[in-house]
């Protein structure tokens, strides 16, 4: 399935020519048909001889409203670039072309509508004037076709024509990660919220659980229409009204991307290879401020050259783009840029890299050799590209990231597998490069090492403690996605390479041990010495810490030489062990006992008895049931 738009200068017979093709007037506000004068996006359709149907979307010429325009030609297959045969190319002409250049429309046909106004010479000069306005650009040598949209003349030859182009271009891809970029907003009665759009990279299904980007507004979807026609599943490549359930009209505007949960993450921040237009007047400066435009989002950035501190009209360099509100887009996506005032179309190009993290230095030769690699490597080279500075995640993503075709991506993986250059984690669920996962060692080593300096008596580095040591010490991209699942899945890797050692909770570097001081060791044998005179009735927790200090102590713990069962009351492992095994005995023997009982079976007091009982029953050994305990089945 295919979308085409109009474009072209104002008042060339754009929606005119649209309705002789469709029969369907686009210009759906009543302002336009009493101004006579197309103001937004209009749509219709029609159905080629071929029996394909071809979605049309019709977009304004004035140059107050090319900002509409833009809305409605970033999702089309080929254009019906129009030009009246009585006036020839005009200022709006040269900026649509310039913008489906920039869009790298490559596919389309030029319409010479109000042919009949003029003589076959003259029609012969205009012809002669698109061709040279065409030379240079993505529309070089495209068909050109003469109407007369009033009368009907060529109508039929042009629908041939444009089925031909068609028919040579290669269908829109399924890239199994939907989204349409909303184009149109409304509500009916009955139905509630609908939203519009042509849809890209997948297929959507009625029933779908989605989410409005960059919002994350849930929703699903209660029924697709194509065409005004009812269908279970909307293909990639077609216009497509959504009715979306769970959500207010008023809460969804153009430029939001309906999708999948968690599929699409917003940025304010994006690489892109920028192509500065040759006929702007005036240089491209670091910094500047401009309009964005991608999809049908539309909002102000700023530039940031990463090469020079101008780009001159006609270059093209590598920028970075900080948006003042979050956008939905993806590597590969064509955007547009132009100068907030006065309004004019000053550049556009492709996003290299949606997410990148963080502002970058200027000037940075490994930045740009990246950079260059995104955007001309090998398959393999923009997957590995695409892991850098990612941290562990799902393939999938990393796939979408590199924004390869799904079989591509598949191979590319493969490769990098096969090489070593990337390493799988969590039973292959997840990826990271080689280089990352050395990192990501270089660091863990670091962190452990640098505790076990400040730490020496602890066995260990709590778990989560590493965890977000990693997540500051490492420049992750996704750092607020930095998820337990991931850092597990690195961290049993690292354990695998020998890299660290895990304890539990606890994780420690491979050649860490705890050892005492002679000191130590006396303190050690002096405290163990009196626990050993009277087992049941031990010193308290806050004297044992007075008398060894703190740290070892908690060595002590970790070593499991001594067991706290409360707050104040511990005891030796051993004195324990025994003290569980007679309690089970008891229990065993009588199926019941009381706090007073274990008081007596050990000559200690209440405290202790009540604080091993307590603790017991924290560890399901038993199950109090009123004044008295039982095992716990």
């Amino acid at each position: 399935m295919y979308v085409i738009g109009t474009a072209g200068h104002v008042d060339h017979g754009k929606s005119t020519l649209v309705e002789a093709l469709t029969g369907i007037n686009p210009d759906r506000l009543k302002e336009e048909r009493e101004r006579q004068m197309t103001i937004d996006l209009g749509f219709a359709w029609l159905t080629l001889p071929n029996g394909e149907p071809v979605g049309v979307v019709d977009v304004p010429g004035h140059q107050d409203f090319i900002e509409n325009m833009l809305a409605g030609v970033g999702g089309i297959d080929a254009a019906l670039f129009v030009v009246a045969a009585d006036e020839g190319v005009m200022p709006q002409t040269r900026e649509h072309l310039a913008i489906l250049d920039l869009l790298q429309i490559k596919t389309g046909v030029v319409v010479l509508t109000k042919s009949d106004l003029v003589d076959a010479e003259w029609l012969g000069l205009v012809t002669a004037d698109v061709r040279a306005a065409l030379r240079g650009t993505a529309l070089e040598g495209a068909p050109i076709q003469a109407v007369s949209a009033r009368l009907g003349h060529g109508l039929d030859d042009l629908i041939q024509t444009l089925q031909s182009a068609l028919t040579a271009k290669t269908p829109r891809a399924d890239h199994g990660r939907p989204r349409l970029p909303i184009d149109r907003v409304f509500s009916l009665p009955g139905f509630g919220t609908v939203v519009t759009g042509t849809l890209l990279d997948g297929a959507f299904a009625t029933g779908e659980d989605v989410e409005l980007a960059p919002t994350a507004l849930p929703a699903r979807i209660r029924g697709l229409q194509t065409h005004k026609t009812k269908v279970d599943r909307g293909e990639p490549g077609s216009r497509v009204a959504i009715n979306l359930a769970g959500v207010e009209v008023n809460q969804v505007r153009r430029g939001m991307v309906v999708a999948r949960p968690g599929a699409l993450t917003p940025t304010t921040l994006l690489d892109v290879r920028l192509r500065h237009l040759r006929d702007d007047a005036f240089d491209l400066k670091h910094n500047a401020e401009v309009k964005f435009f991608s999809g049908t989002s539309e909002v102000l950035g700023t530039v940031r050259l990463l090469e020079e501190d101008v780009l001159a009209p006609g270059e093209s360099g590598w920028v970075q783009l900080v948006l003042a509100e979050p956008v939905a887009v993806v590597k590969g996506d064509r955007f547009i840029i132009r100068r907030p005032s006065p309004g004019e179309t000053i550049g556009g190009g492709v996003v290299a890299d949606p997410l990148p993290g963080k502002r970058h230095r200027r000037h940075d030769a490994a930045l740009l050799a990246r950079l260059e690699t995104q955007a001309r490597g090998t398959p393999a080279q923009i997957m590995l590209e695409a892991m850098h500075g990612l941290g562990p995640a799902p393939l999938r993503e990393v796939m979408a990231r590199a924004g390869l075709d799904r079989e591509v991506a598949a191979r590319a993986a493969d490769e990098l597998a096969h090489s070593g250059d990337m390493v799988q984690l969590d039973g292959q669920a997840l990826v990271a490069s080689l280089a990352d996962w050395r990192q990501f060692g270089a660091v863990s080593t670091q962190a452990l090492n640098e505790y076990h300096a400040a730490h020496p008596l602890r066995a260990g580095m709590p778990r989560e403690e590493l965890k977000s040591r990693l997540a500051l010490g490492l420049d992750l991209q996704r750092r607020g996605r930095w998820t337990a699942r991931m850092f597990q899945a690195l961290l049993a890797s690292l354990a695998e390479a020998g890299l660290v050692v895990v304890l539990g909770s606890l994780v420690r570097a491979p050649d860490h041990q705890v050892r005492f001081t002679a000191e130590q060791q006396r303190q050690v044998d002096s405290l163990l010495a009196d626990f050993e005179r009277d087992p049941y009735n031990t010193p308290s927790l806050k004297i044992c810490a007075a008398r060894v200090g703190d740290d070892l102590l908690a060595a002590l713990i970790d070593q499991r030489r001594f067991v706290p069962v409360s707050a104040e009351v511990l005891f030796r492992a051993e004195d324990y062990a025994g003290m569980l095994q007679v309690i089970r005995a008891k229990l065993g023997a009588q199926g019941k006992i009381t706090v007073a009982e274990v008081r007596d079976l050990f000559s200690t007091s209440r405290k202790y008895a009540l604080a091993l009982m307590e603790h017991l029953d924290a560890q399901g050994v038993t199950r109090r049931v009123g004044d008295e305990r039982v095992l716990r089945a």
